[in-house]
């Protein structure tokens, strides 16, 4: 097998989906869903699947693209919510006002909860990635159920363990915030669990339609080296 310097067109299209699926779960974050007596963020419909391509990168490009397209996600998430805060902003068009509200509840972002969301978005996917890398090579290839759940596991534990009481630490009684941040786990890990017959069709095709699958032996795990390839 080899290992490809440069970016293929299956990289790029799981890159940008990547992007997509983060960009999509912040907006759809400004909804709480009911099923019975349990809540959560809308969010929840495609932010796992950002866990899932994450996965998919590690596991057949190795950690090196992986912390590429986390930090190109990172910076383009960054960079919609920088331009949704400006178009708040702006004043609106006298016709436009009785919208304004709604546009306003769904890109007017709090500072705190903006902040939350990244640094724990960023600290997950990098541990999500780098569990991958290291229990590929630990188990020399083998075991992919068992490595994708067991990141996931860690990536949204990291991710949760952050975010909630970054976001409504002193908001939110305490008992009620463990429990958030236990169902968010427990809801995105089943997630992955169920899809994983799908996940992994998906990443032993790309294995072999790119012939590639990367074994990240000394590799560096520097999480800020944004720009190796």
């Amino acid at each position: 097998m080899k290992q490809n310097k440069t970016v293929s067109a299956s990289f790029m299209y799981m890159g940008i989906l990547f992007c997509t699926c983060l960009i999509a779960s912040n907006l759809l974050e400004s909804k709480i869903l009911q099923f019975g007596s349990f809540t959560m963020t809308a969010g929840v419909l495609c932010f796992p699947i950002s866990y899932i391509l994450n996965d998919c990168i590690a596991e057949v490009w190795g950690y090196r693209k992986a912390r590429f397209v986390i930090w190109m996600a990172f910076l383009m998430n960054f960079l919609v919510v920088g331009l949704g805060q400006l178009a708040v902003i702006l004043p609106a068009a006298d016709f436009w006002k009785e919208h304004e509200e709604h546009f306003n509840f769904v890109f007017g972002l709090t500072p705190r909860i903006a902040i939350a969301s990244f640094v724990a978005f960023l600290v997950g996917s990098l541990i999500n990635a780098y569990v991958m890398s290291v229990m590929k090579v630990s188990d020399e290839g083998k075991h992919f159920s068992r490595r994708a759940v067991v990141s996931t596991l860690w990536g949204e534990g990291a991710d949760s363990l952050i975010f909630f009481p970054l976001a409504f630490g002193g908001l939110v009684p305490f008992r009620d915030l463990i429990k958030l941040m236990i169902l968010q786990v427990i809801t995105k890990t089943l997630y992955e669990i169920v899809v994983l017959p799908v996940t992994i069709r998906v990443v032993n095709w790309v294995k072999r339609h790119e012939d590639t699958d990367v074994y990240d032996r000394n590799e560096s795990y520097n999480p800020i080296n944004i720009f190796q390839l």
